[in-house]
Protein backbone atom coordinates (compact mmCIF):
# COMPACT_ATOMS: atom_id res chain seq x y z
CA UNK A 1 0.00 0.00 0.00
CA UNK A 2 1.27 3.13 -0.88
CA UNK A 3 2.34 5.24 2.57
CA UNK A 4 1.76 8.87 0.18
CA UNK A 5 -1.70 8.39 1.32
CA UNK A 6 -3.74 10.32 3.76
CA UNK A 7 -5.27 9.24 7.09
CA UNK A 8 -8.36 9.82 6.28
CA UNK A 9 -7.76 7.61 3.48
CA UNK A 10 -6.54 4.65 5.28
CA UNK A 11 -8.37 1.65 5.05
CA UNK A 12 -9.97 0.25 8.89
CA UNK A 13 -7.24 -2.42 8.96
CA UNK A 14 -4.16 -0.09 8.83
CA UNK A 15 -5.73 2.78 11.65
CA UNK A 16 -7.19 -0.51 13.65
CA UNK A 17 -3.75 -2.32 13.48
CA UNK A 18 -2.05 0.93 14.96
CA UNK A 19 -4.43 1.88 17.63
CA UNK A 20 -4.88 -2.30 18.56
CA UNK A 21 -0.17 -2.58 18.26
CA UNK A 22 -0.11 -1.37 22.54
CA UNK A 23 -3.15 -1.67 24.26
CA UNK A 24 -4.55 -1.02 28.25
CA UNK A 25 -5.83 -4.48 28.94
CA UNK A 26 -7.99 -5.28 32.39
CA UNK A 27 -7.73 -2.86 35.02
CA UNK A 28 -5.92 -3.88 38.37
CA UNK A 29 -7.06 -2.15 41.06
CA UNK A 30 -6.60 -4.27 44.10
CA UNK A 31 -9.05 -5.61 46.14
CA UNK A 32 -7.41 -3.89 49.18
CA UNK A 33 -4.42 -1.94 49.78
CA UNK A 34 -1.66 -3.13 52.29
CA UNK A 35 -2.46 -2.35 56.50
CA UNK A 36 -5.88 -1.45 55.45
CA UNK A 37 -4.57 1.82 53.45
CA UNK A 38 -7.37 3.68 51.22
CA UNK A 39 -4.97 4.10 48.71
CA UNK A 40 -1.37 3.54 47.52
CA UNK A 41 0.74 6.43 46.77
CA UNK A 42 3.55 6.28 44.62
CA UNK A 43 6.00 9.09 44.27
CA UNK A 44 9.18 8.90 41.82
CA UNK A 45 11.80 11.24 40.45
CA UNK A 46 13.50 11.34 37.20
CA UNK A 47 16.82 11.63 38.10
CA UNK A 48 17.76 12.56 34.36
CA UNK A 49 20.80 15.42 35.45
CA UNK A 50 23.13 16.45 32.57
CA UNK A 51 21.18 13.58 30.16
CA UNK A 52 19.07 16.43 28.72
CA UNK A 53 21.58 18.20 27.51
CA UNK A 54 23.51 15.40 26.21
CA UNK A 55 21.53 13.24 24.36
CA UNK A 56 20.76 16.39 22.00
CA UNK A 57 24.14 16.13 21.29
CA UNK A 58 24.73 19.63 23.12
CA UNK A 59 27.89 20.90 25.03
CA UNK A 60 26.03 24.05 26.64
CA UNK A 61 27.68 24.41 30.14
CA UNK A 62 25.14 26.26 31.66
CA UNK A 63 22.70 23.35 31.04
CA UNK A 64 24.94 20.64 32.03
CA UNK A 65 25.26 22.83 35.20
CA UNK A 66 21.77 22.85 36.14
CA UNK A 67 22.16 18.85 35.27
CA UNK A 68 24.52 19.06 38.16
CA UNK A 69 22.37 20.29 40.34
CA UNK A 70 19.97 17.22 40.31
CA UNK A 71 22.98 15.58 42.17
CA UNK A 72 24.52 18.17 43.86
CA UNK A 73 21.09 19.75 45.75
CA UNK A 74 18.25 18.04 44.61
CA UNK A 75 18.87 14.42 45.05
CA UNK A 76 20.40 15.42 48.38
CA UNK A 77 17.04 17.32 49.48
CA UNK A 78 14.87 15.06 48.28
CA UNK A 79 16.21 11.70 50.02
CA UNK A 80 16.60 13.90 53.33
CA UNK A 81 12.91 14.95 53.34
CA UNK A 82 11.58 11.30 52.46
CA UNK A 83 13.84 10.33 55.05
CA UNK A 84 12.10 12.40 57.96
CA UNK A 85 8.83 10.85 56.78
CA UNK A 86 9.66 7.53 56.38
CA UNK A 87 8.40 7.32 52.87
CA UNK A 88 9.37 4.98 50.11
CA UNK A 89 10.06 6.27 46.50
CA UNK A 90 11.05 5.28 43.25
CA UNK A 91 14.26 7.03 41.18
CA UNK A 92 14.19 6.35 37.30
CA UNK A 93 17.73 6.72 36.29
CA UNK A 94 19.55 6.77 33.00
CA UNK A 95 22.30 4.96 33.00
CA UNK A 96 24.82 7.62 32.35
CA UNK A 97 23.74 9.33 35.29
CA UNK A 98 24.77 6.26 37.53
CA UNK A 99 27.89 6.20 36.05
CA UNK A 100 28.29 9.85 36.43
CA UNK A 101 26.86 9.45 39.76
CA UNK A 102 27.46 5.82 41.33
CA UNK A 103 27.43 7.17 44.93
CA UNK A 104 24.06 8.61 44.27
CA UNK A 105 22.26 5.52 43.19
CA UNK A 106 24.49 3.53 45.99
CA UNK A 107 22.19 6.23 48.80
CA UNK A 108 19.04 5.83 46.97
CA UNK A 109 19.11 1.80 47.25
CA UNK A 110 20.73 1.47 50.80
CA UNK A 111 17.88 4.41 52.06
CA UNK A 112 15.29 1.43 50.96
CA UNK A 113 14.19 3.25 47.55
CA UNK A 114 13.91 1.80 44.07
CA UNK A 115 16.32 2.59 41.12
CA UNK A 116 14.56 1.58 37.55
CA UNK A 117 15.56 2.22 34.18
CA UNK A 118 15.39 5.35 32.49
CA UNK A 119 16.96 4.75 28.74
CA UNK A 120 21.23 4.97 28.41
CA UNK A 121 21.30 8.52 28.06
CA UNK A 122 17.71 9.76 27.98
CA UNK A 123 17.37 9.11 24.42
CA UNK A 124 14.12 9.39 22.08
CA UNK A 125 13.86 5.63 22.23
CA UNK A 126 10.57 5.83 20.08
CA UNK A 127 12.74 6.76 16.77
CA UNK A 128 15.65 4.04 17.20
CA UNK A 129 16.04 0.84 15.19
CA UNK A 130 14.93 -2.12 17.27
CA UNK A 131 18.57 -3.25 17.33
CA UNK A 132 19.95 0.07 18.72
CA UNK A 133 16.72 0.00 21.34
CA UNK A 134 17.37 -3.22 22.66
CA UNK A 135 21.04 -3.16 23.33
CA UNK A 136 20.45 0.42 25.47
CA UNK A 137 17.73 -0.96 27.25
CA UNK A 138 20.12 -4.19 28.11
CA UNK A 139 22.86 -2.52 28.16
CA UNK A 140 21.19 0.03 30.82
CA UNK A 141 20.08 -2.66 33.05
CA UNK A 142 23.62 -4.08 33.07
CA UNK A 143 24.89 -0.61 34.40
CA UNK A 144 22.37 -0.20 37.14
CA UNK A 145 22.32 -3.55 38.38
CA UNK A 146 26.63 -3.29 38.72
CA UNK A 147 26.51 0.31 40.30
CA UNK A 148 23.36 -0.41 42.74
CA UNK A 149 23.71 -3.83 43.11
CA UNK A 150 20.32 -4.28 42.49
CA UNK A 151 18.95 -5.64 38.72
CA UNK A 152 16.05 -3.14 38.02
CA UNK A 153 12.35 -4.50 37.37
CA UNK A 154 10.86 -1.65 35.89
CA UNK A 155 10.86 1.02 33.03
CA UNK A 156 10.20 4.73 32.36
CA UNK A 157 11.47 5.59 28.59
CA UNK A 158 12.53 8.46 28.36
CA UNK A 159 10.29 9.79 26.26
CA UNK A 160 7.48 8.57 27.42
CA UNK A 161 6.33 6.44 24.74
CA UNK A 162 7.20 3.50 22.90
CA UNK A 163 8.63 2.32 19.58
CA UNK A 164 7.25 -0.75 17.80
CA UNK A 165 9.51 -2.72 19.68
CA UNK A 166 9.51 -1.43 22.98
CA UNK A 167 6.71 -3.54 24.65
CA UNK A 168 7.87 -6.80 23.25
CA UNK A 169 12.12 -6.08 24.71
CA UNK A 170 10.48 -4.99 27.80
CA UNK A 171 8.65 -8.67 27.93
CA UNK A 172 11.82 -10.18 26.47
CA UNK A 173 13.97 -8.85 29.64
CA UNK A 174 11.06 -10.38 32.41
CA UNK A 175 10.69 -6.67 33.39
CA UNK A 176 7.63 -6.26 35.97
CA UNK A 177 5.97 -3.00 34.96
CA UNK A 178 6.56 -0.15 32.71
CA UNK A 179 5.73 3.44 33.26
CA UNK A 180 5.35 5.44 30.58
CA UNK A 181 1.43 5.21 29.28
CA UNK A 182 -1.67 7.25 30.09
CA UNK A 183 -4.56 5.12 29.37
CA UNK A 184 -5.71 4.86 33.00
CA UNK A 185 -5.25 6.04 36.65
CA UNK A 186 -4.84 2.41 38.00
CA UNK A 187 -2.35 -0.24 37.26
CA UNK A 188 -3.54 -2.40 34.32
CA UNK A 189 -2.48 -5.17 31.85
CA UNK A 190 -0.39 -4.30 28.87
CA UNK A 191 -1.53 -6.14 25.63
CA UNK A 192 0.45 -5.91 22.41
CA UNK A 193 -1.75 -6.84 19.39
CA UNK A 194 -4.62 -8.43 21.73
CA UNK A 195 -2.54 -10.64 24.01
CA UNK A 196 -1.57 -10.20 27.56
CA UNK A 197 2.55 -9.65 27.90
CA UNK A 198 2.26 -9.81 31.82
CA UNK A 199 4.19 -6.50 32.00
CA UNK A 200 2.24 -4.39 34.35
CA UNK A 201 1.50 -0.44 33.57
CA UNK A 202 1.83 1.70 35.95
CA UNK A 203 0.76 4.99 34.20
CA UNK A 204 1.92 8.49 34.48
CA UNK A 205 0.88 11.57 32.70
CA UNK A 206 1.53 15.41 32.01
CA UNK A 207 -0.22 16.65 34.47
CA UNK A 208 1.20 14.77 37.46
CA UNK A 209 4.45 15.91 36.49
CA UNK A 210 6.57 19.13 37.22
CA UNK A 211 8.11 19.39 34.37
CA UNK A 212 5.63 20.77 32.58
CA UNK A 213 5.17 23.45 35.18
CA UNK A 214 8.18 24.47 36.09
CA UNK A 215 11.23 24.04 32.82
CA UNK A 216 11.92 26.62 30.51
CA UNK A 217 14.58 27.36 27.81
CA UNK A 218 15.76 30.01 27.22
CA UNK A 219 15.96 30.31 23.59
CA UNK A 220 12.42 28.92 23.06
CA UNK A 221 9.14 31.14 22.51
CA UNK A 222 7.30 29.84 25.32
CA UNK A 223 8.04 30.57 29.40
CA UNK A 224 5.74 27.76 30.89
CA UNK A 225 5.57 28.43 34.47
CA UNK A 226 2.98 27.58 37.09
CA UNK A 227 3.69 29.22 40.53
CA UNK A 228 4.74 26.67 42.92
CA UNK A 229 1.08 27.27 45.06
CA UNK A 230 -0.37 26.18 42.26
CA UNK A 231 1.24 23.14 40.84
CA UNK A 232 0.18 21.91 45.00
CA UNK A 233 -3.11 22.41 43.90
CA UNK A 234 -3.53 20.53 41.10
CA UNK A 235 -1.07 17.68 42.48
CA UNK A 236 -3.35 17.85 46.01
CA UNK A 237 -6.72 17.60 43.78
CA UNK A 238 -5.01 14.09 41.69
CA UNK A 239 -4.20 12.98 45.36
CA UNK A 240 -7.57 13.93 46.67
CA UNK A 241 -9.44 11.75 44.04
CA UNK A 242 -7.21 8.98 43.74
CA UNK A 243 -7.87 8.45 48.22
CA UNK A 244 -11.75 8.78 47.35
CA UNK A 245 -11.59 6.39 44.82
CA UNK A 246 -9.41 3.90 46.96
CA UNK A 247 -6.69 3.97 43.74
CA UNK A 248 -3.61 5.00 43.00
CA UNK A 249 -1.76 8.48 43.16
CA UNK A 250 1.13 8.48 41.12
CA UNK A 251 3.68 11.04 40.77
CA UNK A 252 6.75 12.40 38.78
CA UNK A 253 8.95 14.84 39.79
CA UNK A 254 12.52 16.04 38.90
CA UNK A 255 15.19 16.62 41.19
CA UNK A 256 16.68 19.43 39.19
CA UNK A 257 13.73 20.95 39.05
CA UNK A 258 11.96 20.55 42.06
CA UNK A 259 15.08 19.69 43.99
CA UNK A 260 14.73 24.16 44.75
CA UNK A 261 14.19 25.57 47.83
CA UNK A 262 11.40 27.41 46.55
CA UNK A 263 9.63 24.14 45.46
CA UNK A 264 10.66 21.42 47.78
CA UNK A 265 7.80 22.50 50.21
CA UNK A 266 5.48 20.71 47.23
CA UNK A 267 6.36 16.87 47.87
CA UNK A 268 6.65 17.89 51.86
CA UNK A 269 3.74 19.11 52.21
CA UNK A 270 1.97 16.17 49.56
CA UNK A 271 3.22 13.74 52.39
CA UNK A 272 1.73 15.69 55.05
CA UNK A 273 -1.48 15.88 52.94
CA UNK A 274 -1.88 12.10 52.11
CA UNK A 275 -1.65 11.01 55.82
CA UNK A 276 -4.39 13.63 57.27
CA UNK A 277 -6.93 12.26 54.57
CA UNK A 278 -6.25 8.91 56.24
CA UNK A 279 -4.62 5.70 55.96
CA UNK A 280 -2.16 5.79 53.30
CA UNK A 281 0.35 3.23 51.53
CA UNK A 282 3.59 4.89 50.50
CA UNK A 283 5.25 2.40 48.25
CA UNK A 284 8.01 2.28 45.41
CA UNK A 285 6.35 1.66 41.88
CA UNK A 286 7.65 -1.97 41.96
CA UNK A 287 5.97 -2.83 45.53
CA UNK A 288 2.65 -1.11 44.09
CA UNK A 289 2.47 -3.10 41.07
CA UNK A 290 3.61 -6.36 42.66
CA UNK A 291 0.39 -6.02 44.93
CA UNK A 292 -1.41 -5.14 42.58
CA UNK A 293 -1.50 -7.48 40.28
CA UNK A 294 -1.59 -9.98 43.25
CA UNK A 295 -4.74 -8.89 44.32
CA UNK A 296 -6.90 -7.43 41.50
CA UNK A 297 -10.48 -7.55 41.71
Amino acid sequence: MSDDIQPWQWPESRWRGIVERVRAGRALRPRNWPGGARCAVALSFDSDHETNELREGGESIGKLSQGQYGNRQGVPRILDLLGRHDVKASFFVPAVTALLYPDEQRRVVAEGHEVALHGWIHERNSVLPEAAERDLMRRSADSLEKISGLRPVGIRTPSWDFSASTLAITREMGLLYDSSLMADVDCYQLLLNGEDTGVVELPVEWIRDDAVYFNMNRFAGLRPYTPPAGVFDIFRRELDAAFNEGGVFQLTMHPHISGYRSRIWILDELIRHARSLGPVWFATHADVVRHAKANAQ
